[in-house]
């Protein structure tokens, strides 16, 4: 279980485009980095359509946004396309980042568990230490949370 002050888990995974992003090739700004379950799925679509949105607000405070779930290069890439999202959607189907940030927990939906990717998301320094922890984000109203947070930096 990761808390705030931690340093982030380093990674290393392809976008949507099929170019590598590394956490540490990132050292000195301020990364935002969100969960989330399936690309092209209406929770996730609203968050993402939510993170674009802002997306120059952010550029504005200096931070970069990456969005990750377990989905393929591919399904990233037309999630990208059809919603225009602005920003690095990082493709982990092994998981490696995921479970590193805890993101793939026991979920629960119409009275069944299941190991699950849980909406979460966090705030990562400048120096590389976690900030702030969403454990559980909700879809709706995340972006415009996560941008206040990074604004009182």
């Amino acid at each position: 279980m990761l808390h705030e002050g931690d340093k982030a888990p380093e990674f290393r995974l392809p976008d949507q485009n099929g170019h590598e992003v590394e956490l540490s090739s990132l050292r000195g700004k301020t990364v935002v980095l969100y969960f989330y379950p399936k690309a092209m799925t209406p929770g996730c679509t609203t968050e993402s359509s939510e993170f674009r949105d802002v997306k120059q607000q952010f550029d504005k405070a200096g931070a970069v946004i990456l969005g990750c779930s377990a989905d393929s290069v591919e399904a990233q890439a037309k999630f990208a396309a059809k919603y225009n999202l602005n920003f690095s959607l990082l493709s982990d189907p092994q998981f490696v980042a995921i479970e590193a940030y805890g993101a793939r927990r026991m979920k629960q939906f119409l009275g069944k568990s299941f190991l699950g990717i849980v909406r979460s998301t966090f705030l990562i320094g400048a120096d590389g230490r976690l900030l702030k922890i969403w454990p559980k984000a909700k879809s709706t109203g995340h972006a415009a949370e996560v941008l206040a947070a990074v604004q009182q930096l």
